[in-house]
């Protein structure tokens, strides 16, 4: 398993390694001790799927407030995605900035964010199902976003916005960065 570290270090690009005969493959796709080896000392309580049956499928920017903040790892089962962090720290070198990379099932790639950012994606085949560890539970009243379109962030995701599919929800979020909302 390769980790890599992204334009905002926090964040890293996980690539498995795949062991291929005439049946298909094989990956380990999390293993604790070789994550606690890169920093990454976590305790994932939850697995999550979701999916999207529309091309240009916008899910997101959602973090959760402390106490109950999440840290994510993202992989794709089936499709493509453009998946994307911000990062929310206040007393971070990087706050406000954004990192993005594609997601796929044939790749196995994986992203890991960490509590304090932002998190979205945004589909690049229809049928696209995306899974998520997170290591601490769903809490609504904890639960923030920022609109993917805030011109504050100018996240260059790979559609144009009237091909984007959104919830309702999702439309409705704030286009600015609630700075008492954001992480120490």
């Amino acid at each position: 398993m390769q980790i890599r570290n992204t334009a905002i270090g926090d964040v890293k690009l996980i690539v498995p390694r795949k062991f291929a005969d005439d049946r298909g493959d094989f990956s380990e796709t999390y293993k604790s001790a070789e994550f606690r080896d890169h920093g990454l000392d976590l305790n994932f309580i939850q697995d999550n799927r979701s999916r999207s049956t529309r091309l240009h499928t916008v899910r997101g920017l959602h973090f959760q407030l402390p106490p109950f903040a999440q840290a994510k790892l993202v992989s794709v089962q089936v499709g493509r995605i453009y998946d994307v962090a911000v990062d929310l720290r206040q007393s971070s070198a990087t706050f406000g900035r954004w990192v993005a990379a594609e997601l796929t099932a044939e790749g196995g790639e994986q992203l890991f964010i960490p509590a304090g950012f932002a998190h979205g994606f945004c589909t690049l085949e229809p049928e696209s199902v995306v899974t998520y560890k997170v290591d601490d539970v769903y809490a609504p009243a904890y639960e923030r976003g920022i609109h993917w379109q805030s011109p504050e962030l100018r996240v260059e995701w790979p559609c144009p916005p009237d091909a984007a599919f959104l919830g309702p929800k999702d439309a409705a979020l704030p286009t600015t960065i609630n700075r008492s909302e954001c992480f120490p």
